[in-house]
C-alpha cells in the first residue's frame, strides 16, 4: 500500500545488490518537474490522490528499463498497481527476454500508513525525504543533505491520503490475486522500524 516503506526500502535493496531502483513515484514526479507531456498528463492525477493511467505507467517503465545500466538486473518500486499493468509487465519483460526473481509485498495496517504520510517531508532541491515524528530534520523546515526546504507534497495530506487507500483497495489489492500463487511471490511484514523490516525484506530476497 502506500506509505509502506517501497521507496526507502527498495533504495537501500539496490544499492546493495548494485542494480536501480526504478521507483514508479520518482519516475512520475521528475516526468512532472520536467513537465514533458506524460509528465502533465500524470501531474493532474497524481495531485488528486488517483492513480495514473496505466499506458502512461507502462511507457514510462519500459524506457527505464530499456536503458543500458539495467541490462544487469533492476527493482521496480511501486509498479504494478493493479492486474492491467501486472499482466502488461509480463509481457513487456517477455518481449525483452527478462525473468523475474522476487515479487513483494510489504503489508502495512492503514492506521500505520495514515501515520506515516501525514508525516512525510520532502526537499524541493534534492528530493531527500524525513518524518516528522520518526526522522525529523536537525533544522526544522531545512534538509539535512542540502538545506534546501522542505515541504508536504499534495498527495500525503490527510484527504489525499484516505482517496489512496481507497484506491489501493480498489484496484491494487485485486492484484494480489494474480501473483499469490507464482512461486517468486513473497509477502513480508512491513510493520516496524526501518532496521527490522530491512532484514526481513533481505531475508525473503536472499531465500
Amino acid at each position: 500500500p502506500p506509505g509502506a516503506g517501497k521507496g526507502t526500502q527498495g533504495r537501500r535493496l539496490a544499492e546493495e545488490l548494485d542494480i536501480p531502483a526504478c521507483i514508479i513515484g520518482e519516475i512520475l514526479r521528475t516526468a512532472v518537474k520536467d513537465e514533458t507531456r506524460l509528465g502533465k498528463l500524470a501531474k493532474q492525477y497524481m495531485e488528486s490522490g488517483r492513480l495514473v493511467p496505466d499506458d502512461v505507467v507502462i511507457d514510462l517503465i519500459e524506457r527505464r528499463i530499456s536503458l543500458a545500466q539495467a541490462s544487469c538486473g533492476f527493482l521496480l518500486d511501486g509498479f504494478p498497481r493493479n492486474v492491467v499493468q501486472a499482466k502488461a509487465l509480463t509481457g513487456l519483460l517477455a518481449k525483452h527476454g527478462i525473468n523475474v526473481n522476487r515479487v513483494v509485498f510489504l503489508e502495512v495496517p492503514e492506521a500505520a500508513v495514515v501515520e506515516r504520510l501525514s508525516g512525510r517531508l520532502s526537499c524541493r532541491a534534492c528530493g531527500f525525504g524525513f518524518h516528522r515524528h520518526y526522522s525529523p530534520p536537525r533544522t526544522q523546515g531545512r534538509c539535512d543533505q542540502c538545506g534546501g526546504e522542505l515541504y508536504q507534497r499534495d498527495d500525503d495530506r490527510e484527504e489525499v491520503i484516505a482517496e489512496r487507500l481507497a484506491v489501493y483497495r480498489q484496484q491494487t489489492q485485486p492484484m494480489l490475486e494474480y501473483y499469490r500463487d507464482l512461486p517468486t511471490f513473497r509477502q513480508v511484514d512491513g510493520d516496524g522500524d526501518l532496521e527490522t523490516v530491512y532484514k526481513r525484506l533481505k531475508r525473503i530476497v536472499a531465500d
